[in-house]
């Protein structure tokens, strides 16, 4: 029985993943004026519009606390090149839910890549979208109170 090196094997295997960390990318996502400087800031990463802007859909998300000075940012790494869309909310008082009011209307700031609006309900996944490519990105979100 001949043996064939355990190398030949499995190296097809490592230069694909070589190949797929030198294409991925970052991206910040960054706020710069919170209404306040209290609680967290939560941020979501949507890849599918069908998801987008559900809590189960998240591609991934990261909660950032609110610093007490400075720009507050977010960095998604290592992500495929691909097209992405980021929900954002300022979680004040840091209980982990987006409060709100009588009829749904928005008691802690919110925003969206792009800078995207929509009425009366979230904008829609294409609004929001960003393309990122290898080369990594930056973007900045307003945030609506």
């Amino acid at each position: 029985m001949r043996r064939i090196p355990l190398l030949l094997l499995i190296g097809p295997y490592f230069s694909v993943l070589i190949l797929a960390s030198a294409a991925a990318a970052d991206l910040r996502v960054q706020i710069d004026e919170p209404q306040n400087r209290n609680g967290v800031m939560r941020f979501a990463l949507y890849n599918r519009a069908s998801e987008f802007p559900t809590h189960e859909g998240r591609f991934a998300h990261l909660d950032i606390p609110v610093p007490k000075e400075g720009v507050i940012e977010a960095v998604f790494t290592n992500l495929p090149p691909g097209t992405y869309a980021v929900a954002a909310y300022h979680d004040e008082n840091a209980n982990g839910e987006f409060d709100q009011g009588l009829l749904g209307f928005p008691l802690e700031g919110y925003g969206f890549s792009n800078n995207a609006r929509g009425f009366l309900r979230a904008p829609s996944f294409s609004s929001a979208a960003i393309i990122l490519g290898k080369e990594g990105k930056t973007t900045r979100l307003l945030l609506s109170y």
